[in-house]
């Protein structure tokens, strides 16, 4: 229950700074709260899931390493824009889109779901990336 509770207050907080969080300066790092004893969102966590393999490969393998640079699928070789909001500042604007990503990609690297930590974690990261 209480990480249903976080999930939907990260998407409110993207919901109501949409594109204005996604141009955010570079370091820029959400201060919300993840809620309960997990304390505040880590950049450095993010960066250390967005690079850890899952079961075939992780988040970097169609990423990149630096997801500044456009990335591209490993199975289907479909281009993927940079997920690094300081150099595509569409991304992270739509909480459904990015809800549907995350449940998607995780069950796709991990065999599960992110928990809300985790993606709070992973948009602290991508938002912390300067141009």
């Amino acid at each position: 229950m209480a990480s249903r509770i976080v999930l939907f207050q990260l998407i409110l907080l993207l919901a109501a700074a949409g594109p204005a969080l996604a141009a955010d300066p570079p370091g820029i790092v959400p201060a919300t709260q993840a809620g309960g004893d997990s304390g505040s969102f880590s950049a450095g966590r993010g960066e250390q899931l967005f690079t850890t393999r899952g079961r075939d490969w992780s988040c970097a393998t169609c990423h990149t390493a630096d997801p500044r640079n456009p990335g591209r699928h490993t199975v289907t070789g479909k281009a993927i824009a940079p997920m690094a909001p300081a150099v595509n500042p569409e991304r992270l604007g739509d909480p459904a889109k990015v809800a549907k990503w995350f449940r998607r990609n995780c069950k796709d690297v991990f065999a599960r779901e992110c928990t809300p930590q985790e993606q709070g974690d992973v948009i602290a990261y991508l938002r912390s990336l300067g141009k």
